[in-house]
Order: structure tokens, then C-alpha cells, then sequence
């Protein structure tokens, strides 16, 4: 049997409907920015493996770290215990966060990130002597698929059975020239009339929103407002971070820094699961006391596992070397000439960037998940192009590590899917 046929028997995969999709695509090895297929074919990993390899797959010098680490130590439960590589991690990641950021707590993926944001932000208050039980999110973000992040999320095509269980979420639309006064009115109306615990938001690119972008100074706004009324800011920078945006974080672009910050993804450069919030010092103090009960009692049986931590600390250390700095220039610089060339085209409806991440709208109608979406899917692969379109969305978030010869052939497959449609 082949490896196709040997995962319809009992595996059931993500995002997935079985009865119309039951194909899966064997990928038997990957090196750099190249997928391997069963039968030998070649792919280019246009979007990093969900934002993760940003450095490359199998990346020689993060090897390097971790078999020097599983012959040291594998892991090691992390209540009551500690270790190198986490306590060297914590510095790192303090050292280029924004400037309020001072502890560190471990999960083990994007959504537990999150997860733990927001508990962080309702027992904060509790902890303060106050019952707040509201968050306030953007209209169509996405934070994870574990409850209280699936609460903040928007997106109804992933949250649809949940949604009487969830917890009390108010939306607003993301910020933009013509309706911030609205924005700004809207969200200091759900503050006066509701216990408004949080405000959590992806920074200047919402990644599951088809990639969909806003501008720093408006956000920055909505931050002033919760500052001024004692409401916890949560930055879900699990997409953003490391790099992406042209910066470590999308959080340096903002003046307003976030109370808390969830990561993921790149933090272990496609390696290995692990997750990290960070937050100030103030909210780390709301849990200080002689009641256990004050104490924040989440945990994760992997929670800063040696193996994770020393991923990371050699992915932090690629990032700031001047290859990988050189190599996110290079590939900004490509998708802003790549999109001179296209977006007058009379396929595309429109264009955004943001440092390496690049989308482009086709003006045609289409489901996210219908058919013809995974037409264009369709057509990527068959072209050695792993692209994920959301809906009618077509976006390119490459490995830092990408050569620009497989970069050229990323836009010359986009360009032949416009010439087609």
C-alpha cells in the first residue's frame, strides 16, 4: 500500500471535509524552502508550513542544537523545576521584546498561547478584587481553536457547532481611515456598558482573515483607550512574530505596547510544538499572594521542554544575523516589484504587504472551502508551488531561506493562474 492509501485507514486531518477531500499528499522529506513528495517531486514551501520554517526545514545549525541537546537533557516537568535552556531562552526573548515585556510563561501551540493570554486577563482582574467577564475582539480575527481562543475568533466557518458554549466576546471592525471615530466610539461604549476583561488582536495582519491588513496608527488609538480604562491588551503576534512583518514584532511598529503577547509558530522554526506568553510585570504582580488560590494554575505537560527551548534559542539567533536580515530585505523588496507588475491585472481585485507576507485578491466569486478554491490549490502543486489559497485569497509567506529563483517561480505560477482564470 502506498502512503496515501495507508493514511485514509485511520487518520482524520485538519481543516478537512473527508468525504469530498479523502486525498492526503505524502511528503516523505524537506530541506531549505523544497517539499519532497512520495514519488520524488519537488515543492516549493510557499508559506513556510503554516508560518513555521521560516528559517528552512531541517535547518543545519538548529540540528546542530538539538542533538546536542537530547543527549543533555529531554525533558523535565517544569513545575518545581528548571532548567538552562529555558532560563536562557527567557532572556533572549526579553531582550527583543518590546521594552514592558518581563516573564515568560510555556505552552505548547498558538491556540495555548492565547488561551493562556486571556486566563491571564480574567484572574489579573479577579486577583484585583473585580469580576470582569467580557473580551472585546476584532470582527473576523482568528486565535486558536481551544475555547477561549475560539471565543475571540470571528471566523464562523471554524466556530460554528461552539458558539452557545462560548465565553462574552463584543467585536469591533478592524481600524481604518474612514471608520476609526466609529471604532473608537463603539469600543468606549462596550467598556461604559460591560466588565470588559481584555482586548485581543492580531497586529497589523489578521493571517486566517485572507491575510487582511491595517495600519499601525489606528491601532495604536484603540490601545490608548484600553490603557486609559484599565483594560488588559493581548498581542497575538503566533503569525506575526519573528520577523515577518519587517520587524521581530509587529508590536514594534506600535507606540502603545501590549500588556501581554502570545507566540508561536516560528518561535521553534517548524522544528518542534512549544508556545510562549510573555507579559509585564504588572500583571505577573496581580498573582503574587499567600492564597494558593492566587496563583495561576495552568500547565502543560510539555511546558518548556529542553528539546523546544534550545530550538528556539538557535532560531532567535539566526534571525539577528545578517544573512536572514539581508534575506527578509530581499524577499520585501521582490514582492513589492512582483506587485507592480501584477496588480493592474484584470484578475486581481487587490494587493497588500507586509515585510515577507504578500496577498493578492482575485476578483472572482468563491467559497473558502469550495471547489474552486482547491482548484487553484490544484494548480499550485502541479506546478511544484505548495500554496494554500484562503478563499480567493492567493498569499506568499516564504522560508526566509528561499532562493530568489524559487521565489520568481512562486510569482510565475501566480501569473499563470491569472492568465488562466
Amino acid at each position: 500500500m502506498t502512503l496515501k492509501e495507508r493514511d485514509k485507514k485511520h487518520l482524520w486531518h485538519p481543516l478537512t471535509q473527508h468525504k469530498v477531500h479523502p486525498d492526503a499528499l505524502p511528503i516523505i522529506k524537506a530541506k531549505g524552502a523544497l517539499l519532497f513528495g512520495e514519488d520524488g517531486t519537488e515543492y516549493i514551501d510557499g508559506i513556510a508550513s503554516w508560518y513555521t520554517a521560516m528559517y528552512g526545514h531541517c535547518n543545519d545549525y538548529i540540528l546542530e542544537q538539538v542533538q546536542h541537546q537530547m543527549q543533555q537533557l529531554d525533558q523535565i516537568v517544569f513545575a518545581g523545576f528548571t532548567h538552562e535552556p529555558a532560563i536562557r531562552l527567557s532572556e533572549e526573548l526579553i531582550k527583543i521584546l518590546p521594552d514592558n515585556q518581563e516573564k515568560i510563561f510555556f505552552s505548547d501551540n498558538g491556540s495555548t498561547a492565547n488561551e493562556v493570554g486571556i486566563k491571564m486577563a480574567l484572574q489579573y482582574h479577579f486577583n484585583k478584587g473585580e469580576k470582569r467577564n467580557t473580551i472585546i475582539a476584532f470582527e473576523d480575527g482568528f486565535h486558536g481553536d481551544t475555547f477561549g481562543a475560539m471565543s475571540a475568533s470571528g471566523l464562523s466557518v471554524y466556530n460554528g457547532p461552539f458558539e452557545d458554549f462560548f465565553i462574552d466576546v463584543k467585536r469591533i471592525p478592524t481600524p481604518n481611515s474612514e471608520n476609526i471615530d466609529s471604532v473608537l466610539q463603539q469600543l468606549q461604549e462596550y467598556i461604559n456598558t460591560h466588565k470588559v476583561a481584555a482586548f485581543i488582536y492580531e497586529p497589523l495582519v489578521q493571517g486566517a482573515n485572507a491575510m487582511h491588513m491595517y495600519k499601525a496608527m489606528y491601532l495604536d488609538q484603540i490601545l490608548s483607550v484600553c490603557k486609559k480604562n484599565n483594560v488588559i491588551t493581548i498581542a497575538d503576534e503566533v503569525m506575526t512574530g519573528f520577523g515577518k512583518t519587517g520587524r521581530t514584532f509587529a508590536s514594534d511598529y506600535i507606540k502603545t505596547k501590549p500588556d501581554i503577547i502570545s507566540m508561536s509558530k516560528a518561535l521553534t522554526a517548524g522544528f518542534v510544538p512549544m508556545a510562549v506568553t510573555s507579559c509585564t510585570q504588572n500583571i505577573y504582580d496581580a498573582f503574587l499572594d499567600d492564597s494558593v488560590g492566587k496563583a495561576f494554575f495552568h500547565a502543560h505537560t510539555y511546558s518548556a521542554n529542553p528539546i523546544a527551548c534550545s530550538v528556539a534559542l538557535g532560531a532567535i539567533e539566526l534571525l539577528h544575523t545578517e544573512e536572514i536580515q539581508n534575506d527578509i530585505q530581499r524577499i520585501t523588496m521582490s514582492h513589492k516589484n512582483f506587485d507592480a507588475k501584477i496588480n493592474n491585472h484584470p484578475k486581481v481585485k487587490t494587493t497588500r504587504q507586509q515585510g515577507v507576507i504578500y496577498a493578492l485578491d482575485l476578483d472572482i466569486q468563491m467559497d473558502r472551502y469550495g471547489e474552486k478554491r482547491y482548484e487553484i490549490f490544484d494548480h499550485f502543486m502541479k506546478n511544484g508551488v505548495a500554496l494554500r489559497p484562503l478563499g480567493s485569497t492567493v498569499y506568499i509567506l516564504p522560508p526566509y531561506v528561499i532562493t530568489q529563483q524559487q521565489l520568481e517561480k512562486i510569482y510565475d505560477t501566480i501569473v499563470e493562474l491569472l492568465d488562466q482564470i
